[in-house]
């Protein structure tokens, strides 16, 4: 089996903050997928924008994991930033999937890429198991070999 190969960068985040903003993805996309809407996703449209593309320290979602990480008063383990922003830009695209298909009244399509992004997110914070890498090792970096 071939090593997975994830984006690498400088930068660290706090594994249990990256783990708690999976859970509430995990629970706002099940609340989509039981009550179809146009809200929801554009919600995490906009929280996953602002991870995916901004400097910014927090995202809402993040900002709410932060006081819950702090509440629990649990010791930062800092992972690489780099695949996280990277699985944020696959999030992003797929609430827009999401909050178009609502639009359209497309609700199995909704309902369908919100199951898909509830199970990567509780991949995320149920196992520590990030999807991002997988897709960067076996879809993105073929692709862009010959580039």
């Amino acid at each position: 089996m071939n090593n997975l190969i994830c984006p690498v960068s400088p930068h660290r985040v706090d594994e249990n903050l990256v783990r708690f903003t999976a859970l509430w993805v995990v629970l706002l996309s099940g609340l989509t997928v039981l009550y179809p809407n146009f809200y929801v996703p554009l919600y995490l449209a906009i929280d996953f924008s602002i991870r995916a593309f901004t400097k910014a320290p927090f995202s809402p979602l993040s900002w709410i994991s932060q006081q819950f990480v702090n509440l629990l008063n649990l010791k930062p383990i800092l992972i690489d930033k780099a695949p996280k922003i990277f699985a944020a830009r696959i999030g992003f695209s797929l609430t827009i999937l999401m909050s178009i298909s609502a639009l359209m009244g497309f609700d199995i399509v909704l309902i369908s890429i919100g199951s898909i992004l509830m199970f990567f997110a509780f991949l995320e914070c149920g196992i520590n198991f990030c999807t991002g890498c997988w897709v960067y090792t076996y879809i993105v970096l073929p692709i862009n070999k010959d580039k």
